[in-house]
């Protein structure tokens, strides 16, 4: 006895047949015969020396001995399994094309990618970050992800989360001596350059664009010295930075949707990507904003 050895396979029949409480339910489930299971069955008993199934001409149920045996069959099977899985993902390999914005590459994706290469090591992600809207006209091409930024209510690609559009500006800044209002932005093809354009013209404030730089960073740094304000995502807001507002004369700006897009035949490797961040999306509680230095799985 101490040298048994137990099979995954009669495990697996006598698992189907203990949730199923039938031979020929638990037969179809494992795509065998009837008399198949049976003879597993058997065999798991003679091995074991015990009887597991109490068996009548109307049911069959577990013995005693049958109870106490699942609990360690179930663990044998998901151990079995999770070993499987685990090797599988150390070896899947392939690279992975993935154009995101500036604020998500350098702020909420490295610890995404950390966690990720944790469970695919040979995977590799080459990462471009910039100005999406010129990205998803070349997915597929160029891409395998992007992830972009969108107004509220486009329904193309996948939902990750919503963002809101914030003024940002330096306790440096002095609004009493701004006139017309300094503002940093970014090239044309931006949304938030676009919002806050319009925005400033319909307020009917006097303003001028003062800096424009393709460099989130750049645009930043400028306005973390006082030289002027700009508009940036609430959850990627940099301490450098205050959100303002109606208090400092600043009108209203639209929210944004983040939204995951990819090609339509993705390699193995992207589509793994495309899950992990989808499902960490998935749990608010797994947010993580600039402050954070480190997500919880």
């Amino acid at each position: 006895m101490s040298d048994l050895t137990l099979d995954p396979s009669l495990l697996q029949a006598f698992v189907a047949v203990s949730d199923q409480r039938s031979f020929t339910s638990a037969a179809r489930r494992l795509n065998r015969t009837q008399s198949a299971v049976s003879s597993q069955i058997r065999r798991l008993e003679e091995q074991l020396g015990l009887r597991l199934f109490e068996r009548t001409t109307t049911r069959v149920e577990l013995s005693p001995a049958g109870e106490k045996f699942l609990g360690y069959a179930q663990r044998i099977l998901a151990l079995n399994q999770s070993a499987i899985q685990h090797l599988r993902k150390h070896e899947t390999s392939g690279t992975v094309r993935l154009g995101v914005m500036d604020d998500y590459g350098t702020i909420i994706l490295p610890a995404l990618l950390k966690s990720f290469s944790a469970s695919y090591p040979l995977v590799e992600i080459q990462m471009e970050t910039g100005l999406t809207s010129s990205m998803l006209d070349r997915i597929g091409s160029h891409y395998d992800i992007v992830i972009a930024m969108h107004p509220a209510g486009e329904t193309l690609g996948h939902l990750l989360c919503q963002e809101r559009a914030l003024w940002a500006g330096s306790p440096l800044f002095e609004f009493g001596r701004a006139d017309p209002l300094p503002v940093a932005l970014y090239p044309p093809g931006c949304l938030f350059r676009s919002w806050a354009m319009e925005a400033l013209h319909g307020s009917g404030r006097p303003w001028r664009l003062a800096y424009v730089s393709h460099s989130l960073s750049a645009v930043e740094a400028i306005a973390a010295q006082g030289l002027a304000i700009t508009v940036v995502k609430e959850g990627t807001m940099p301490s450098s930075l205050s959100p303002l507002g109606q208090e400092e004369g600043l009108p209203e700006l639209p929210s944004a949707e983040i939204r995951l897009h990819s090609a339509e035949d993705l390699s193995t490797a992207s589509g793994l990507l495309a899950d992990h961040l989808m499902e960490f999306w998935k749990h608010p509680r797994r947010r993580i904003s600039a402050s954070d230095q480190e997500i919880g799985w």
